[in-house]
């Protein structure tokens, strides 16, 4: 499949997973707001939700097929099989380990990462529990992660992609009987943390019944360190560190805003608005980037990786950046007009649109890094973007933990420092990423590429001025057509259509391009069975 289809294939099954998941959070906010219930929901979920991010979502996968491909084309299938077998067995052992040793110790931990609470035991005793019921999500991944990277070596993206809608349908179903019945908030919030588990089990299970049908079949053993499983740890670990800088630095934020009563709810619906170009664009361009890069590779192809690089971009920039005009100009109409609701109320929104700005310049930074470090995974070189992400950690800690401070100490939201400190820090990750690329005359940005590129840049900006307008007049639009939700989807519309209109206009994509970027490649395999 060419690059654009499978990108295609993988959005697409995303975009339904995030409707979803926007609809589930829709129903958190009502209920919880952005109190105590809230803190202790987005507490529960964080461990369990960063590991998700590093491993289900591409960064292990991106490490992983390499390797896996490279003894699949050396060996044959079931030496691939095999090693396979092994690396699960292990990563399996290890992470159920660690599981059961964070469920042990959480009574201990908990108040450190929830401070603000240690007067309202309560809450604490029901965070802990929350957090103990969704731990083993984090097995359930490390299997589905691996599974999903042999289905896509495979060249099978669509089930990969399609099964984390399991983790909605799960949550809101929990969600369901409180709407009809007079259910403690605390109880909903452990039937709600406990289906997210249930949901991990239900994924791995249909990556398997996936592998299976695709003809691989894997053992699930004793762990061994055999030399298979040193090879694929020594660039899975790297690999996904390097992959997961952006979620390390959430993961940061969350423990710098443990202090701040609501602080962590905040953090919580901006981040699942300016992660979906991540997840829609970023993660699925870096997932059909590997093997392409790695066949190139492996084939001696310079001209070819360079102009896949190119495609990769293009295509990345060309959905991200009308994405991160949007969060950045109207953040408050598309908060207020969609969350506010129940105990979400229209001061929630402000607070959350303040800091959603700030991290909405960061966006094509967050993109850009997937797709910018699949050509190090290419060449099994993990260790480079390992150092670039950890520097982006840093910066993030030093910078964010400063602004913090200082924005607190001025009277203003102190988790404005922390978005500001994400977004700095993954620009900071890109430039680092591709001035190596480009220093080692692995990617050297063509002048077609330039122009393009300035050319979606030209049509972002001539949305931004309708989007500019719309927000101004926020009120007015929710009044003339009766509700602000009908408002907001009609000015996210008009402003879609003018942008694309823009896009063909200025000859950022033409017609028998989009045609052609669309069309199978010649020799591809044909998508059948699970796509």
């Amino acid at each position: 499949m060419s690059l654009a289809r499978n990108t295609l294939v993988q959005s697409t099954l995303t975009l339904g997973s995030r409707l979803l998941g926007f609809v589930r959070d829709l129903a958190l906010s009502a209920r919880f707001g952005q109190g105590p219930m809230m803190d202790a929901f987005t507490t529960a979920l964080m461990l369990p939700n960063m590991f998700r991010r590093l491993f289900a979502e591409g960064a292990f996968a991106q490490a992983f097929v390499p390797v896996y491909g490279g003894v699949r084309a050396r060996d044959g299938e079931e030496a691939a099989a095999v090693t396979a077998s092994e690396a699960l067995s292990f990563m399996f052992a290890v992470v159920a380990g660690f599981c059961i040793l964070l469920q042990i110790v959480m009574p201990w931990i908990m108040p450190w990462l929830l401070s603000a609470y240690r007067g309202q035991p309560e809450v604490l005793r029901a965070a802990v529990t929350a957090t103990q019921l969704a731990m083993p999500y984090l097995a359930c991944m490390t299997i589905a992660s691996l599974l999903s990277g042999v289905l896509n070596t495979g060249g099978r993206f669509a089930l990969s992609a399609a099964v984390p809608v399991f983790l909605n349908l799960c949550t809101l179903a929990a969600l369901l009987p409180p709407l009809f019945l007079p259910i403690p908030q605390e109880t909903v919030l452990l039937m709600v943390t406990a289906a997210v588990t249930v949901s991990g089990l239900v994924q791995a299970g249909l990556l398997w019944w996936g592998v299976r049908r695709l003809g691989v079949r894997l053992k699930l053993g004793l762990p061994r360190i055999t030399p298979n499983v040193r090879r694929t740890l020594g660039l899975a670990v790297p690999g996904a560190l390097a992959g997961g800088a952006l979620q390390i630095n959430s993961l940061v934020s969350q423990f710098l805003t443990g202090s701040d009563a609501g602080a962590r709810s905040v953090l919580y619906n901006a981040d699942r608005l300016y992660q979906l170009p991540l997840g829609l664009v970023g993660v699925a361009i870096g997932l059909a980037l590997v093997p392409r890069l790695t066949k190139a590779f492996v084939a001696g192809d310079h001209a070819g990786g360079q102009k896949t690089l190119d495609d990769g971009i293009n295509l990345a920039m060309a959905f991200t950046l009308p994405a991160a005009v949007a969060l950045f100009v109207i953040p408050f109409f598309i908060i207020d007009a969609t969350v506010t609701r129940g105990a979400f109320t229209s001061a929630d929104a402000a607070r959350t649109a303040d800091v959603l700005r700030q991290f909405a310049w960061g966006v094509p930074a967050f993109v850009l890094a997937k797709v910018l470090t699949p050509p190090f995974f290419a060449r099994e070189d993990t260790r480079r973007p390992m150092i670039f992400a950890v520097s982006s950690v840093v910066v993030t800690v030093v910078l964010g933990t400063g602004l913090f401070a200082w924005f607190s100490a001025q009277g203003w939201d102190g988790v404005l420092g922390l978005a500001i400190a994400t977004s700095t820090s993954a620009w900071i990750n890109v430039a680092l990423l591709g001035g190596v690329l480009i220093k080692e005359n692995s990617w050297r940005p063509s002048p077609a590429f330039v122009s393009r590129i300035i050319r979606i840049l030209a049509a972002s900006a001539v949305m931004a001025g309708l989007l500019l307008l719309a927000g101004i007049n926020y009120g007015f639009l929710s009044r003339i057509l009766l509700a602000k939700e009908i408002a907001v989807l009609v000015v996210c519309g008009l402003g879609a259509g003018i942008y694309g209109a823009c896009l063909f206009g200025f000859r950022a994509v033409t017609l028998s391009e989009l045609k052609s970027t669309l069309r199978r490649e010649a020799g591809g395999s044909a998508v059948s069975g699970l796509d």
